[in-house]
């Protein structure tokens, strides 16, 4: 209750404070690109059941279905010049802020994943987002800030998203469900405004000692060529019909 509360009255002042921005970022994206503002997908979200996640466009249409599919990697080609700017800066995930207001999202919680990818996770997985609302922002956003370098040393990228990231991200949410707390949420908010600039999970790990640990530099090394791809990040989302979000399985992030 009192996060929910929370996510109510906070959602409702940052969109007032951060209208101006949106509203500059749809005219921009209007007149620039492919104009295209907004990018719309199905995710799953509180109760394990489908919500349609929204976020600006930072792709290319069609993107699921050029380069490498489902999966963005450093210098991909698909992203839009501005693009790069509101995936790396997070305003991409503005428009979520409605999502928080209508109850579908929080602030803080696991981040919504297309079907597809919500059916690789276990169920133990499933449990928390049974009962947690997707969140813009989380420990695994955090931790895999930077999945799309995770996902370019890798040369399947399915076999290291599906084998290494996901295990590990699930094991961070379950973290997160069983210790979160209004506190925690406002730190995880602060971080991600923070992560801008420079990495933040090492600092939540000295706030949070007992937060499961891999070394996520490591991930991708070890995974084999396999075919096809598809995967997530929060920054490969399930491409343009995702645009910013990516379009098979990108995020992602």
């Amino acid at each position: 209750m009192i996060k929910r509360l929370f996510d109510l009255v906070t959602a409702i002042i940052a969109l007032v404070l951060l209208s101006p921005l949106m509203l500059m970022v749809m005219v921009i994206l209007r007149c620039t690109g492919e104009g295209s503002v907004f990018f719309r997908q199905e995710r799953i979200g509180k109760g394990n059941k489908p919500f349609t996640v929204t976020k600006f466009t930072t792709m290319v249409k069609g993107a699921a279905n050029q380069g490498n599919g489902g999966h963005t990697v450093n210098g991909d080609p698909r992203i839009l010049p501005l693009g790069r700017f509101l995936r790396k800066s997070k305003i991409d995930e503005l428009p979520q802020i409605w999502h928080i207001i209508t109850g579908e999202m929080s602030w803080v919680g696991p981040r919504p994943l297309i079907p597809e990818q919500h059916a690789h996770y276990s169920e133990e997985f499933h449990h928390v987002t049974e009962d947690l609302a997707p969140g813009v922002t989380g420990i695994g956003s955090l931790t895999f800030r930077a999945e799309n370098e995770v996902l370019s040393r890798a040369e399947d990228h399915e076999a290291c998203y599906r084998d290494e990231i996901i295990p590990y991200k699930a094991e961070l949410e379950k973290w997160y469900y069983d210790n979160h707390t209004i506190w925690m949420d406002m730190v995880m908010m602060w971080l991600t405004f923070f992560a801008v600039f420079s990495s933040s999970a090492n600092v939540l790990r000295k706030i949070y000692p007992s937060i499961p640990y891999k070394d996520v530099k490591e991930f991708g090394k070890q995974t084999t060529p396999e075919s096809p791809h598809t995967t997530d990040n929060d920054e490969t989302d399930t491409l343009e019909d995702f645009n910013g979000d990516r379009h098979t399985i990108r995020a992602a992030e």
